[in-house]
């Protein structure tokens, strides 16, 4: 018998549950980064499928739930085709990662989403020079990858 398909509010906990104890890089629960790309999503226009995805974007790529427990999850097929998109591998070149997130359907909105709140100005200030220079770069060089306009551009 299989098993009936995670709820969002189920995949909303397992993932603030995984990354509980985890910060970003300002020192604030990395809950909030999640629960912002999700309502980002969300006010996008995205699908359930879409939302669940944002929720669990991090989640392996983080190392806080493993790429078998995705296989094994009671989720729709798109929902983990869409993490595994938004999952950047060990060493993976920008280009090839971005084409994979291109490539899958419904993977950009999530991922444009995760962008708009790492650029948030109020995010980035929280920042020192160096570490906001770089991630600056990094997510501009990103969003020209995806064909996304800059930050704060339809946002």
């Amino acid at each position: 018998m299989t098993p009936l398909p995670l709820t969002l509010a189920e995949v909303e906990a397992i993932a603030r549950e995984a990354h509980a104890r985890q910060t970003d890089k300002s020192g604030r629960p990395y809950t909030e980064h999640l629960a912002a790309v999700a309502e980002g999503v969300r006010i996008r226009g995205g699908s359930e499928q879409q939302i669940a995805a944002a929720w669990l974007h991090d989640a392996i790529e983080d190392g806080v739930l493993s790429a078998s427990w995705l296989a094994d999850a009671a989720l729709p097929r798109q929902v983990k085709d869409l993490v595994l998109a938004l999952t950047r591998r060990p060493g993976e070149e920008p280009e090839s990662y971005t084409a994979r997130i291109l490539a899958t359907p419904g993977a950009l909105l999530v991922k444009e989403s995760d962008l708009a709140h790492n650029c948030d100005p109020a995010r980035l200030a929280a920042l020192d020079e160096p570490t906001r220079a770089r991630l600056t770069a990094k997510y501009t060089r990103t969003r020209a990858l995806l064909r996304l306009p800059g930050p704060g551009v339809g946002d």
